[in-house]
């Protein structure tokens, strides 16, 4: 059994018991290996033990592992994305996790050959080391790309602030929560925005108890590999 195959028993018993605390199917969680700092290897175990889910934030990590690996995979692009970087990474993925201002839209609308499914980056927290929009603009944002065929609205996504504070994480998820469901009940035709997209390796319990559908694991499943970036 490989560290990676021990990793995800671990993570997988966790996901279970989190579940069944809120009354959740664990059907409903999609774990999300995160490979951005690993080499081809490293994920090949990772696919190897039935993880299909994998986030980069790079376009070149993206770009080199997707030449060498299955197309099986389904690929998210959970980091920043430039716009200048759109061309070079929308037709890579299926889904996009930081969909966070109108010039980053406008780019996919003209690059995408087909329609991608994002998640609208919420700063729940308001920290300015984070990316994405406030909770006050979201709902306006939502509405600019009701023209935009080539983005459909899957959920939101948000980060919770690095704390041990688990009533303050908590209250992130749970804000995030509430706002996903206000979205979804307008019925919007290309935001059915059902989703949620928190949760890491230090608090996807948390997350799952407060509504995440995707969470985002990376060291805790993959390690940690030095010198990754350039074997990747």
């Amino acid at each position: 059994m490989t560290n990676v195959q021990q990793n995800l028993e671990h993570i997988s018993q966790r996901i279970q018991k989190a579940s069944e605390r809120a009354n959740r199917k664990l059907e409903d969680v999609t774990l999300i290996a995160v490979t951005k700092e690993v080499s081809v290897s490293r994920t090949n175990e990772v696919i190897e033990t039935g993880i299909l889910h994998l986030g980069e934030n790079r376009p070149d990590g993206l770009q080199k592992k997707k030449d060498a690996i299955s197309n099986d995979v389904k690929w998210h692009y959970i980091g920043t994305l430039q716009t200048r970087k759109v061309k070079s990474v929308i037709n890579d993925i299926q889904y996009l996790h930081s969909l966070d201002r109108i010039s980053l839209a406008d780019e996919i609308e003209k690059r995408a050959t087909s329609t991608k499914d994002c998640f609208v980056q919420v700063n729940v927290s308001q920290e300015e080391s984070k990316h994405g929009l406030s909770i006050d603009e979201v709902e306006a944002f939502v509405d600019e790309l009701k023209n935009h065929k080539h983005i459909r609205i899957i959920g939101l996504m948000t980060m919770a602030p690095n704390t041990e504070d688990e009533a303050i994480i908590r209250d992130v998820f749970r804000r995030l929560k509430q706002l996903q469901s206000k979205i979804a009940a307008k019925q919007i035709a290309n935001a059915p925005c059902t989703e949620l997209s928190m949760g890491m390796s230090g608090d996807f319990e948390i997350a799952i108890e407060e509504g995440a559908t995707f969470i985002r694991i990376g060291t805790a499943l993959v390690g940690k590999e030095k010198e990754a970036i350039e074997r990747a």
